[in-house]
C-alpha cells in the first residue's frame, strides 16, 4: 500500500511516499481503507517538533490525525458486523506512529466512528480535531451543560473568534444546532461571507467595525461563551464583552496573557484552556457522541456553501497539502487517498 512517512523533523520536504505492507488489526482494533485524510495545524506542528533533524518518537511516522473511509477488517473482540461500515476517524496519530495519510490504517475501534450514508467522506475527514475542539470549548463552562444537543444552549450567546477557520466553523454550526445565538469575528469581507454561510447570526469585521459595540449590541447582557483562537490579541475585547459567569475557552496560543483580575472576579467569569488530545476520557467520549448526533441531524456541513471551502490534494502531494495549511489556507485541506 502507499503511505506518506517522515523519519526526521522538518519542513514539508521531509515527507516522502513509500510502499508498505497492509497492516493487520490486533485485538480491539479495526482496519480502515482510507478514502480522505484531513490536515490540521497540529499535523505540521508535530512534523516540525524539536527542530530540523530531530528524530520523532517512532522510526517512521505517518502524519494526519483525521480521516474517513471504510472498515475492511476487524481484530479479535470487534464484531464482524463492522466490516463494510463507513467511518470517521479521530486522533489516529496521537501517541502512535500511524496517521491517516496512507491507504490503510489500523487503530482502536472506538476511534473509528460510524458515518451515516448521507454524510460524505469529506465531512467525515473534516470532523476530528476541529469538531471535538469546538465541542469542548462549548461545554467546558462550569455552570452550563457538559454535552451538546438540540436546545442545550438555548438562551446562550456564543462569540466565536475567527469564524472562518475550521474550529470556528465547527463551533458556529454546533452552537447553532444547540440553540445558541452566535456572534463571530473575522478579518475580511471574504471571511465574513464564509461565517455567514456557516450560519452565524452576527458577523463582525474587527478591522473595520467597532467590534465591542457590535458585540454588545447583539449581547446586551454580555457573551456567555467565547471560543477563542487568539487569546492575547483579543484579551481586551473579550474582557469588555464577556457577561456574568461567562467563560472564555482558549484552544490556541498567540502569546502570554495579562488578566484584569478584579473585573473578572466581579463577573465570576473564567478562562478555560483546551487541548483536544488531553481532554478527559469521559468528556472526549461525550464529544464523539454529540458530534455524531449533529452529523446524523444534518447540522454539520462542509464546502463553500457551509463556510468551509475544501482544498484537495492527491496522496502524492501530501507535502503541498501540509504547506498549504502551514501557510494559513482558509477552509479545510483534504487529501484524496482512496
Amino acid at each position: 500500500m502507499k503511505a506518506i512517512v517522515y523519519s526526521e523533523a522538518g519542513g514539508s520536504d521531509v515527507l516522502r511516499l513509500v510502499e508498505r505492507a497492509v497492516p493487520e488489526p490486533g485485538p480491539g482494533e479495526v482496519r480502515v481503507r482510507v478514502s480522505v485524510s484531513g490536515v490540521n495545524p497540529t499535523d505540521w506542528k508535530a512534523r516540525r517538533a524539536g527542530g530540523p533533524g530531530q528524530r520523532p518518537p517512532f522510526p517512521e511516522v505517518v502524519p494526519n490525525q483525521d480521516g474517513a473511509g471504510t472498515i475492511d477488517a476487524v481484530g479479535a473482540g470487534v464484531p464482524n458486523s463492522r466490516v463494510g461500515e463507513r467511518v470517521w476517524l479521530w486522533e489516529a496519530a496521537w501517541e502512535r506512529a500511524d496517521g491517516t495519510a496512507q491507504e490503510y490504517v489500523v487503530l482502536p475501534e472506538r476511534q473509528a466512528v460510524a458515518l451515516p450514508d448521507a454524510a460524505s467522506f469529506d465531512l467525515g475527514a473534516s470532523l476530528g480535531i476541529p469538531a471535538l475542539t469546538a465541542h469542548r470549548c462549548l461545554t467546558v463552562s462550569v455552570d452550563r451543560p457538559d454535552r451538546l444537543a438540540e436546545g442545550s444552549l438555548a438562551g446562550c450567546v456564543v462569540l466565536v473568534a475567527g469564524g472562518a477557520g475550521a474550529v470556528g466553523n465547527a463551533a458556529i454550526q454546533l452552537a447553532l444546532w444547540a440553540g445558541a445565538t452566535v456572534v463571530t469575528t473575522v478579518s475580511s469581507q471574504k471571511k465574513a461571507d464564509l461565517a455567514r454561510a456557516a450560519g452565524a447570526d452576527v458577523v463582525v469585521n474587527y478591522r473595520t467595525d467597532d467590534a465591542a459595540a457590535a458585540i454588545r449590541q447583539a449581547a446586551p447582557s454580555g457573551v456567555d461563551i467565547v471560543v477563542e483562537v487568539a487569546p492575547a490579541a483579543n484579551a481586551a475585547l473579550n474582557h469588555d464583552v464577556t457577561g456574568a459567569a461567562g467563560t472564555i475557552a482558549v484552544y490556541a496560543a498567540d502569546g502570554d496573557l495579562s488578566l484584569p483580575v478584579r473585573p473578572l472576579i466581579q463577573l465570576n467569569a473564567g478562562y478555560e484552556f483546551v487541548l483536544v488530545y488531553t481532554v478527559p476520557k469521559a468528556a472526549k467520549a461525550q464529544a464523539v457522541r454529540d458530534v455524531s448526533a449533529a452529523v446524523a441531524g444534518g447540522a454539520l456541513r462542509v464546502g463553500e456553501v457551509a463556510g468551509l471551502p475544501l482544498h484537495r490534494f492527491p496522496l502524492e502531494q501530501t507535502a503541498a497539502a501540509h504547506a498549504a495549511v502551514e501557510a494559513g489556507a482558509v477552509g479545510k485541506v483534504l487529501i484524496d487517498v482512496g
